[in-house]
Formats: structure tokens, C-alpha cells, sequence
């Protein structure tokens, strides 16, 4: 694979959480007129992906504003929708099972959260830009910290389709070392999430 072929490039928004601590009802609740998830989605089928899975629980409010927005914007022929049997089990299980749905033939995977509102669509082009192969870990980061999404090259899938608890890819990005590559981006949204309603107030601003 080229610098620039992103034709086997896809797009995993995590979608299946309670939200406990918004109170319930997070990744619906409004922001700038639409729900809140929104926000991840837009980002994910605005980037170079083909096809963006979309990891979402029992809740039918969260595959409504899902099938919604990519209906909205005429995407919903790139959407797959991933159920998570036990989205209790934490983001772990969400990932591991959307990377368990991930074509053979994927090189990368761009894996974004969805109360995560704010990313500029242009991080992922970056990201892109950075992506050699399958061998490829890339991650932003802004004002020198790590954010989201991470780029994760087919080598790395294995490892995705066996996490499992609350912390995600947090331990295997850690973990690394020289292997991830981390691409300077001006833009804050990669630090940004919503995890409680006075997060909104900063999802509006963009800080």
C-alpha cells in the first residue's frame, strides 16, 4: 500500500457505552441540533475510510441517530452497524468486537469514540498522509499530548480482537514505544469528550 491509497482504509466509532456518569442517554443527547454522536460520525465518514463500523449496544435510540446521520448525509451504504452483546463488559469489548468485524482486507482501521464530538475531519487526512502499511500505528497529538482517533494498521488487528475491559487500546498504545508515531495536528477536538452534561457546554465552544 502507497502513502496515498486509502481504498482499504476503514472507520470504527465506539457507540455502545452507557454513559453512566452523563446520566444516561449521552450519545443522544443534543448538540448544535443533532445528537450527540453525531459529532464521531461525521468525522469518521468525512475521512478517507470506505466504510465506518459503528459499535453500538441495546439502546434503539443510539441505531436511530446513527442510521439517521449517515442517512442524512447519504453515507448509509458505508455503514455497519456493530452489536455489542455485553456493552457493560467496557470500551474493550466494544472494540474488540468491531475489529472482529473488520474485512480481511483492511489495511488500517482510523478507531474514534463516539462522545468524542469535536475532531476535524482534516486530523484523519493527516493521519492518512502518515500511513505507510499494515505495520502503521499513527496517533495525533496536540499542545505535545496524545488524543484520538488512532490509525492502526491490519498487523495490529490481532490485538484489537482480544481486548477486553474498560481502558480500550490505552494499554497497547502504551505499550508501543518507537512503534507509534505521533503526527502534530492544531486541532483541540482530539482531547476532547463528553462525559458529563456540563461537557456539552465545552463541545459547543470546541474546547
Amino acid at each position: 500500500m502507497t502513502q496515498r491509497d486509502t481504498t482499504s482504509l476503514d472507520a470504527i466509532v465506539l457507540a455502545a457505552g452507557r454513559g453512566a456518569r452523563f446520566g444516561g442517554g449521552k450519545l443522544t443527547a443534543p448538540l448544535n441540533g443533532a445528537p450527540l454522536v453525531a459529532g464521531a460520525l461525521l468525522t469518521a465518514f468525512l475521512s478517507p475510510a470506505r466504510r465506518v463500523f459503528v459499535a453500538i449496544g441495546p439502546d434503539p435510540a443510539v441505531r436511530k441517530a446513527v442510521e439517521a446521520t449517515a442517512s442524512r448525509i447519504a453515507a448509509a451504504d458505508r455503514l455497519t452497524l456493530v452489536h455489542v452483546e455485553d456493552p457493560a463488559e467496557g470500551m474493550g469489548a466494544s472494540l474488540r468486537t468491531a475489529a472482529q468485524a473488520l474485512p480481511n482486507d483492511a489495511a488500517g482501521v482510523f478507531v474514534l469514540l463516539g462522545d468524542m464530538p469535536a475532531i476535524d475531519p482534516a486530523t484523519l487526512q493527516r493521519l492518512t498522509l502518515a500511513f505507510r502499511g499494515p505495520l502503521d500505528l499513527i496517533a495525533p497529538t496536540y499542545l505535545g499530548r496524545r488524543g484520538h482517533p488512532v490509525l492502526f494498521g491490519a498487523t495490529w488487528f490481532p490485538a484489537l480482537r482480544q481486548l477486553s475491559g474498560d481502558e480500550g487500546a490505552r494499554a497497547l498504545l502504551e505499550s508501543a514505544g518507537a512503534q507509534l508515531t505521533r503526527i502534530p495536528v492544531e486541532d483541540p477536538g482530539i482531547h476532547l469528550d463528553v462525559d458529563r452534561p456540563e461537557d456539552l457546554v465545552r463541545a459547543v465552544e470546541g474546547r
